[in-house]
Parts: structure tokens; sequence; C-alpha cells
């Protein structure tokens, strides 16, 4: 599996057991894409955490976005 490389989101194995984090900080993609599946707004994420910024929210959706591009579903007979 091939991954498009963001600059702002590194994975690295001491970090969160090596699960994609915003760069320089300890906060997951997972995290911030679970904060908006919630309903949490942009506006409400940049006031909470402050050390990360829109061009990170940003990046952890087009990581997600490209994560699930990626993907391949085979059906099965049901």
């Amino acid at each position: 599996m091939s991954m498009i490389e963001h600059s702002r989101i590194s994975l690295a194995p001491d970090v969160l057991a090596g699960k994609p984090v915003i760069s320089g900080t300890r906060i997951a993609v997972e995290f911030v894409i679970g904060l908006m599946a919630d309903g949490w707004s942009e506006a409400d994420i940049l006031a909470n955490y402050p050390g990360i910024s829109r061009e990170d929210i940003l990046a952890c959706l087009a990581y997600a976005r490209d994560s699930l591009s990626v993907e391949r579903v085979h059906p099965t007979a049901a």
C-alpha cells in the first residue's frame, strides 16, 4: 500500500505507538477526525488545542482521505 506523503503528518514508532500524528505534537490524526465526527468545528478544535493550526486540521482530513483512497473492498456473496 503506497501512501501520499503529508508534510504535516508524521509516523514514528516511539510516538503513540506509530500512529499518524500532527508533526511536532502527540495529537493523533484519528483524534482530530474523531472530534470532527463528534460535531466539533474547526474553531472548537483550534480554541481547545492552540498548538495546532487550520493547516494541521486540513492535513488530518487529507491524510484520512488518502488512507481511504487506497483501501480496497472485496465484497463477498451473502
